[in-house]
């Protein structure tokens, strides 16, 4: 049902979205030319919204209280992302309800699951983050659609191998909320997921990770699914602040635009972007398995890591390189 509406509610919400406006015009950071409508994360938003309400009042699971935190905290995030594709909502508020959303989330899970509250602060940074994360990660056609669907598989597989009911729908419900939007974004549909589809995707993927900690899944398997988004914002935020630029502003320095500035198409990127997700999702995989081997998995993990980022680094100046050689040719 969740990926039905998936498919079918981007019909619904685009005649709203058109009558309001809602566009998504180039910029520095962009990868696309002119101007296409945005704000269509509403579509996963619904599917997600009713996907959960559902599960928690009729699904089979022993801690539905943890599906509605989990439900809240997506439509919370949607909802500000929704205000900013609309009208625009100032830096610092926009951080402050980020962090707002994060740190009510955080408290309700150690609540509901009987975690440290040491770790609330923790958390809440946490959540905040991932939203930010996403939201710089949402740059070509597919690449938020494949890291739902990755990400939300692995979340899923979790819940399978600890006997945890609410991780694997909660996994499965946000799977194919964002698979199901793909369509729409891929094929010429020029339908963005905007802010309300980037924040929906750092925000239930930050709570689900949350809450998989708190109830006893390990740090380092949580990790692994996120590990090659985290990377490539950390590492271009990293240099952009040691170089002394504004980090807040327009660019395009990530990994994944290097890729597409080298001549990659989107869906050729975000499939290497969510095919090296999946490999770090299996490593945490292979953690929760396997957890005497922690070391040896930590460094898969980080080769894997890291093996994407010199991927894209050394692709992005071959790229660079060839384009230089080509014009000295036909200038000469």
């Amino acid at each position: 049902m969740v990926l039905i509406l998936a498919l079918v509610a981007p019909v619904l919400v685009k005649p709203l979205l058109v009558r309001l406006n809602v566009l998504d015009i180039s910029n520095e950071r962009s990868s696309h030319t002119g101007s296409a409508i945005r704000g269509a994360g509403l579509a996963p938003l619904l599917s997600i919204t009713v996907g959960l309400a559902l599960l928690a009042a009729f699904g089979e699971t022993r801690d539905p209280a943890l599906l509605l935190i989990i439900l809240s905290v997506a439509l919370a995030s949607g909802t500000l992302g929704w205000f900013e594709d609309l009208r625009g909502v100032p830096l610092l508020l926009r951080a402050g309800l980020q962090l707002a959303i994060g740190v009510a989330g955080a408290c309700v899970v150690v609540v509901a699951s009987g975690g440290w509250w040491w770790t609330v602060p923790v958390y809440a940074i946490g959540v905040a983050g991932y939203i930010n994360v996403a939201n710089f990660m949402d740059g070509v056609n597919g690449m938020s659609g494949l890291h739902g669907a990755a990400v939300g598989a692995v979340f899923a597989v979790f819940g399978g191998v600890l006997d945890m009911p609410w991780l694997w729908l909660a996994g499965i419900v946000v799977a194919l909320a964002f698979a199901g939007f793909l369509p729409w974004n891929l094929f010429g549909r020029s339908m963005f997921l905007g802010d309300v589809g980037s924040y929906l995707l750092g925000g239930s993927i930050g709570i689900i990770a949350v809450a998989a900690i708190t109830n006893g899944v390990p740090v380092l398997s949580v990790l692994g699914p996120l590990a090659i988004y985290l990377a490539d914002t950390g590492a271009t935020l990293g240099r952009r602040i040691l170089r002394g630029e504004r980090w807040f502003e327009a660019h395009r320095g990530h990994t994944y635009q290097r890729l597409t500035d080298g001549g990659m198409s989107h869906l050729r990127v975000s499939a290497i972007v969510a095919g090296s997700s999946l490999l770090t999702g299996a490593v945490g995989i292979m953690n929760l398995m396997l957890p005497e081997y922690w070391a040896l998995w930590l460094v898969l993990l980080g080769a894997i890591t890291f093996g994407y980022l010199w991927f894209g680094a050394a692709f992005g100046k071959s790229a660079q390189w060839h384009s230089e050689h080509i014009q000295k040719v036909r200038v000469s």
